[in-house]
C-alpha cells in the first residue's frame, strides 16, 4: 500500500510539504549535529556499566561491559571492571578468566593481579594466590588512598606464607 501523500518520483518534502518536513529537518539537526549527515553515535558502554553499578544493578553492569568488550576486546580496564562485577555476583571462574585474560595483555596490571590472588585464595589455590600477591607487591600502587589495599594485601601474603590461609574477604 502506498502512502496516500507521497507521488512517484517526488521527494518527502515535495510529497508532505506542510507537516512532516520540518520534523523530519528537526530530527536531522539534532542527530547530525551541524555537518549534516547523520552518523550513528557509539554508545559508551564501560561508562553506562559503571553507573549501573554504582546503583547495584550488578547484571546490567555485567551485560555493559560485554558490550563493550564486543567493541574493544583487549580493553584491560573492561576485563578488570567485568571480572570485579562477576565476582560480585558470585560468578568466581568467570572473573578468575577475566582477571587472567587481562594479564595476558599487560602482565604487570596490579589491579589484575590483587582481585585474582584474592579469588584464587577463596578458591583454595593459595600458592598460586601467593604468587598474584608477590606480583602486585612488587608494583604497589603509588596513590596514598591504595595503602589500604596494599596493606590488606600484605596482611594476606603473611597469612598464606604463614600457613594460616584464612579466607580473607577482598
Amino acid at each position: 500500500m502506498r502512502c496516500p501523500g507521497r507521488r512517484r518520483g517526488l521527494s518527502y518534502r515535495d510529497a508532505f510539504p506542510c507537516e512532516a518536513a520540518p520534523a523530519v529537518s528537526w530530527w536531522k539537526k539534532i542527530l547530525a549535529g551541524d555537518g549534516g549527515s547523520i552518523k550513528p553515535q557509539r554508545l559508551d558502554y564501560l561508562n553506562e556499566g559503571l553507573a549501573l553499578e554504582r546503583h547495584g544493578d550488578f547484571e546490567g553492569a555485567i551485560t555493559s561491559y560485554q558490550l563493550a568488550l564486543r567493541d574493544e576486546p583487549a580493553n584491560v580496564k573492561v576485563l578488570q571492571y567485568i571480572a570485579i562485577a562477576l565476582s560480585r555476583t558470585g560468578r568466581q571462574e568467570e572473573a578468575i578468566r577475566h582477571y587472567r585474560r587481562a594479564l595476558e595483555l599487560q602482565p604487570d596490571l596490579a589491579g589484575a593481579h590483587y582481585g585474582l590472588a584474592f579469588l584464587l585464595r577463596r578458591r583454595g589455590d593459595l600458592e598460586r594466590a601467593a604468587e598474584h600477591l608477590r606480583a602486585f607487591l612488587s608494583r604497589p600502587p603509588r596513590d596514598p588512598e591504595m595503602a589500604r589495599w596494599v596493606d590488606h594485601a600484605r596482611v594476606a601474603l603473611a597469612e598464606i606464607d604463614g600457613g594460616e590461609g584464612g579466607e580473607v574477604t577482598a
